[in-house]
Parts: C-alpha cells; structure tokens; sequence
C-alpha cells in the first residue's frame, strides 16, 4: 500500500519505519523542513532502540521517503495516518488543533476511497469534527477511523512487531478489510470497535497503567509508616491471578508523555460532566504532590539538604529514552536547587535535552564522576548503567535515595553508607 504519517515525532516516525519494513511505501509527512531533511538523511532526532536502523534500511530501499508536501503525499496514498500531538489545553481537555490543522491541510488531496486514520490520543467524537472539515474540502467517500496507539518508549519498535493487540475504530466494511490487511504481518489481537470505543480504549488503558502506580505508592507510604516492605507486599499480592506480580512500580510517581496527559484529560472531561470527586481526579492531584512530599521527607532524614553535594542520575522519564516529557528530575533538579544544594547531574542519554532545561546545571561525564564524593546520590530511573553503581566513590557516611529499588539495603549500608528507598523501612 501507500501510506502517508502525518506527524514526525515518536509515534509517527516508528509507525512510518515499520510498516516501510513491510515493503509499503510511506511518506512520512511533516511541517517541520529541517526535521524532515535530518530524517530523510536517516537521523532520527531522538533515541529509540532499533529505530534509527530501521529508518535507514526503509530509506535505502526507498520504500521511506520524508516531505513536507501535503499533495506529494496524500494524493497518492490509500491511508493517511495523523500522528500529530495533541497537548493539554489550559482547562486540561485534549486542544485538538494539530489535528484540525493537518485535517484542513490533507482534506483538498484526497482520492476516492481513502482512509484517514486517527493515530493521535484523541476524546471520543473527534472523528466527527475530522469528517466536517473533510466534507468542506471534498465530496469523495472518504472513512475517518480510529487507530490508537500503545506503544511504549524505550520498546517501541519491539512493542509494534509484536503488539498485544491492535485495536481499530472503524465501522465501514471496505475500511475494516484494508485495515485489517495493513496489520497483517504483526502479532496480537484485532479488535474491531467503532471509533469512540477505540479512543476511550486507549485512554482507559493509560488511565488504569497509572492508577497501578498510584495504588502501590500509597501502600508503600504506608509500608514505611508500619515496618512493612514493598516488595515483599507486591510478592505477596502478585501471586493472586486477579492481581498478577507485573506493572508495581512504586517511586516518585508516574511520568512521561502519556500518563500524566491522559490522566489530567481524563479528570478534566470528568469535572465538565459533574463528577469532582471522580477517581481520576483524585489521581491526578495526588501524583503532583507526590515529588515534593517525598523530598521533604528525604531531607528530614539527611539531616537537610543545603549545602550537600547531591548527585541526580537519570534525567529522562524513563530508560532508554531522551524524553523529558514529565521526567521526575523536571521536579527533584528544581526543588533541590531551592534548598540550595550543589547539585551534580548525569543521563546515559538525556543530557543534551537536559541542558536545553538547565543551560547552567553541572554535568558529570559519566557516572562515575557524578559519584565522586557525594554526600547524597539520587536514583531517579532504572537505567541498566545504575545496576553497578561503583559506591565506594561516595562521601563516607553518605545517603544512597534509592527511588527505583535497584538496591539492596544491606548491601549498601555493608560499605558505610546509609539508604533510603520507597515503601521500605
């Protein structure tokens, strides 16, 4: 087929890269001229495992072409893809304009009989409004679906070649058999649902993801109040197959581009309808106030932390990835700066991003200089780098603040360090 993704960020340019894998012909489109020619010479602008060589073989055997002509595109494609970003607006609902923008953009090119498919993390009856643009644009038959995404960052490519499902909102016939031919070669479930199902399908999925994180970080404060161990709880409940043992993370709370976002959209759209004591709304407030309630707690126990050599590792939201989006250091870095400690910060990955941030923040070369005479090292993401923390390049005395329960307790303490961790006593 030929396909066109509107939209160059992290789900446009892995869905382009994969199904270019599959021998269709993507365009992957998009308004940004130098990020277009950067990723038609094969450098993707962030890091992704996987995705930058899989961008490169689709582009040489040009099955993968990048432009920022919505008629070079769309007039030739069967299915056109938004995966345009869709960001909160000020009262918290999902501000739909990139979507509108790309709509009114795309509409005047399209054929008889195409798709255009909404990959964005949009609120159920979007699809309509999408269909009123179109229709000032053109009369052709054209079928506005729902294709939502579930992708993870530092796994995506992974996640996408072997997906647990892949969910389609649609509900023409015509529509649901090219689709359905589309995901062939890809593993999972099909679910077919029309389109609002498909869209409240992927909120509710993140929504429940963070409402795991929530549940266990408040166990774990209480884990910490009755001499309890949080991981020795999440075994004890893992084992009950209503429950199961994956997705307990306690730390510092949820992150990154998607949870935060759907989860506040979510509670705003909840509000609207008259519901201010919904549980989403309940989640949103506690996981804002998570960071800077754990913090002080942190800094009762060290003693305070001005004037303290305080080392940060890990600055993304999460391994594997450069973004930021919600990152945990977007809180810790601030607030430890207000309490006047000399802060010391180090990502495998992040840090170009970082210093977009915090031009003037210091920043080790590698971890090992981060460690150098710490008095307090914060563990902030589970990069593989932070397993073997070479420890003895600590202050004598200092704090390890394990927030992601990389360590064991013991071990730690055996070479005159102190620890601190999450639901642990």
């Amino acid at each position: 087929m030929t396909i066109t993704i509107i939209g160059t960020g992290f789900v446009g340019v892995v869905s382009s890269a994969v199904f270019a894998s599959f021998g269709n012909v993507v365009y992957g489109l998009d308004v940004d001229e130098v990020k277009v020619r950067s990723l038609s010479e094969g450098k993707v602008p962030f890091f992704e495992p996987e995705l930058e060589e899989l961008v490169g073989k689709s582009l040489s055997k040009g099955n993968l072409r990048f432009t920022t002509s919505y008629e070079e595109a769309v007039s030739q494609s069967e299915i056109v893809i938004i995966a345009v970003g869709t960001p909160s607006a000020a009262d918290g609902t999902a501000d739909l304009k990139y979507v509108k923008a790309a709509t009114e953009s795309l509409a005047p090119y399209l054929q008889e009989k195409t798709i255009v498919a909404i990959k964005s993390t949009v609120p159920p009856g979007t699809n309509r409004q999408v269909e009123e643009i179109i229709s000032k644009h053109t009369d052709k038959e054209v079928s506005v679906v729902s294709l939502p995404e579930f992708l993870r960052e530092g796994v995506a490519v992974s996640d996408t070649l072997h997906a647990d499902r892949v969910v389609i909102g649609a509900t023409q016939e015509w529509a649901i058999e090219k689709l359905l031919d589309l995901h062939e070669p890809l593993d999972g479930e099909r679910v077919v649902m029309r389109p609002e199902s498909a869209q409240m399908s992927k909120y509710a999925a993140n929504a429940y993801l963070a409402m795991r994180i929530t549940f266990i970080n408040q166990i774990a404060d209480l884990c910490e109040k009755t001499g309890a161990d949080i991981l020795e709880v999440i075994d004890g409940i893992g084992f009950d197959k209503r429950i199961g043992r994956h997705y307990w993370y306690p730390g510092l709370g949820y992150g990154g581009s998607c949870f935060p976002k759907d989860v506040k959209e979510l509670a705003a759209v909840s509000k609207k309808l008259g519901d201010e004591n919904n549980i989403l709304v309940l989640m949103d407030h506690i996981n804002e106030a998570r960071i800077p309630v754990k913090l002080n707690d942190f800094g009762e126990k060290i003693g305070g932390w001005e004037g303290k050599q305080v080392s940060v590792l890990g600055l993304s939201f999460k391994p594997n990835t450069t973004d930021m989006r919600e990152a945990p250091s977007l809180k810790v870095i601030p607030y430890l700066q207000e309490k006047n400690a000399i802060i010391k910060a180090y990502d495998p990955k992040a840090m170009d991003e970082a210093k977009k941030v915090w031009p003037s923040l210091f920043y080790a070369n590698d971890v090992n200089e981060a460690l150098d005479q710490a008095e307090v090292v914060i563990v902030l993401v589970e990069w593989d780098e932070f397993a073997n923390l070479d420890l003895g390049r600590m202050k004598d005395g200092g704090w390890l603040i394990d927030t992601r329960q990389m360590y064991d307790k013991k071990s730690v303490e055996s070479q005159q360090l102190q620890y601190l961790g999450i639901g642990t006593v």
